[in-house]
């Protein structure tokens, strides 16, 4: 599902995997495998270099910036955490805007 503005979600409290479109700031959530995330952010007009994964504990307040789709070489990401502090402040603002 993908989210534009703060709301009420029926998303699960313990895990969500999501995806955040740093530019539009938006995301997409509850969908079983990262990339599936991705591909909902760009049906819905995003561009795949501003898409960046995480997966949030609603319940803990948490967030852990792990995701497959994280790794890349060419953008100086090299894992599947996001290294780059500026990308990864961008999308915990956008989680905590969206779902906290």
């Amino acid at each position: 599902m993908v989210i534009h503005t703060k709301t009420t979600h029926t998303l699960p409290r313990d895990f969500v995997k999501v995806v955040v479109d740093v530019e539009r700031k938006i995301l997409a959530a509850g969908c079983e495998l990262h990339i599936d995330c991705a591909d909902e952010l760009v049906n819905d007009g995003s561009s795949r270099t501003d898409l960046w994964g995480a997966n949030v504990y609603l319940d803990k307040n948490a967030i852990d910036f792990i995701s497959l789709i994280n790794i890349r070489p060419a953008e100086g990401n090299h894992s599947m955490g996001i290294l780059l502090s500026a990308v990864k402040n961008k999308v915990e603002a956008v989680i905590r805007n969206l779902l906290f």
